[in-house]
């Protein structure tokens, strides 16, 4: 197969052929339609993540066809077309047995704990419990965009989070995350702010539904804002971004008795922030994690895609191939580019 892979973290990502990958049992091996760029695998690239081994081949929003089956799957085929969540359930462990896939005991995660999808092909573990069939209209490159941002968004807005109707919702940090919280509170009826240091992604935060925007580089007291705007504060703020100044804003922008989710990852030197518990205790915030989305939750998901409630395709910014997505991986510190960049290109030149 070909695939990019880097040998030490911080190192040269090189592009290579490697053996193809064979199903486990259990498992499959799938021919990737697209895979996302995504900042998670700029921190694992860092050496943020400590379940990798290398070398590795990084990648973990995917999307693509069944091409071997390893034994004992019952469900899956040749041919179907998938994708995955990232984060895999054993499907034996006492979290999985609750149907919480998502904060499995013995989770796996392609492009971290096995090599990932900057590949033509990769291997899946676990297939019945972790695949999902991809309705006949859907793309690659729209089910590939779902990957862990669309999903984790999903279900931080809409199971960790409660949003309802009519509530307030400040979205710190506009990027892939971000961006689809803003999709996912919108099509629910709340009232969206988006906040970011970037015009043109709360540009495009405001045609996803978002009613105000604060650019955070003028802002000065970004919480402050919020509460101006919304009369009192917000009654669920995420943080989409994962940094320690977007944690505090995002908690110090609710209301009282508001409910903050964590999305964005806070890993290395900045995995412990300061968090403000005066204000958690006085005004009994909740602070929510959000790690994924099971395989059994995607259903109701793409209904409403299907439906159009949601458009995840208009989250897609650019469209690469292998090489090029090598390259911007590297650059994910930087933010590049607005919206989910998906590569859809294998092969070379």
């Amino acid at each position: 197969m070909r695939a990019a892979i880097f040998e030490r973290f911080q190192g040269p990502i090189t592009i290579t052929t490697l053996p193809d990958p064979a199903p486990r049992p259990g498992g499959v091996v799938l021919k990737v339609g697209a895979t996302g760029l995504c900042r998670s695998d700029w921190h694992g690239w860092m050496g943020h993540d400590t379940d990798i081994s290398l070398p590795h081949v990084p990648g973990h929003e995917l999307a693509g066809t069944v091409v071997a089956v390893g034994a004992g799957v019952t469900r899956w085929a040749e041919g179907d077309r998938v994708t995955v969540p990232f984060v895999g359930g054993c499907g034996h462990c006492g979290e999985c047995a609750a149907g919480q896939h998502q904060v499995c005991e013995n989770q796996f995660q392609p492009g971290f704990t096995h090599w990932g999808s900057f590949a033509d092909h990769v291997a899946i573990d676990h297939a019945d419990v972790n695949l999902v069939a991809l309705p006949e209209e859907m793309g690659f490159d729209v089910a590939a965009s779902l990957g862990c941002r669309f999903v984790t968004s999903f279900r931080g807005v809409v199971d960790q989070g409660r949003v309802r109707a009519g509530e307030w919702v400040a979205v710190h940090g506009c990027g892939g995350v971000g961006l689809s919280a803003v999709m996912i509170a919108a099509a629910a009826g709340a009232q969206v702010i988006a906040i970011d240091i970037d015009p043109a992604k709360l540009d495009l935060a405001q045609s996803l539904g978002a009613v105000a925007t604060v650019d955070a580089t003028t802002a000065g007291d970004v919480p402050g804002q919020v509460h101006e705007i919304t009369r009192g504060g917000a009654q669920l703020s995420i943080d989409a971004l994962g940094h320690p100044v977007t944690c505090v804003n995002s908690i110090l922008s609710l209301r009282r008795r508001g409910r903050h989710v964590q999305i964005g990852l806070l890993l290395a030197d900045q995995a412990r922030p300061a968090i403000p518990m005066d204000r958690v205790i006085a005004w009994e915030l909740e602070l929510l994690g959000s790690h994924g989305m099971q395989a059994h939750r995607y259903p109701a998901m793409l209904e409403m895609i299907r439906r159009g409630r949601l458009q995840p395709e208009k989250l897609i910014g650019a469209r690469v191939d292998l090489d090029e997505g090598a390259r911007l991986l590297t650059m994910m510190d930087r933010f590049p580019g607005t919206g989910v960049t998906i590569i859809d290109r294998f092969g070379a030149g």
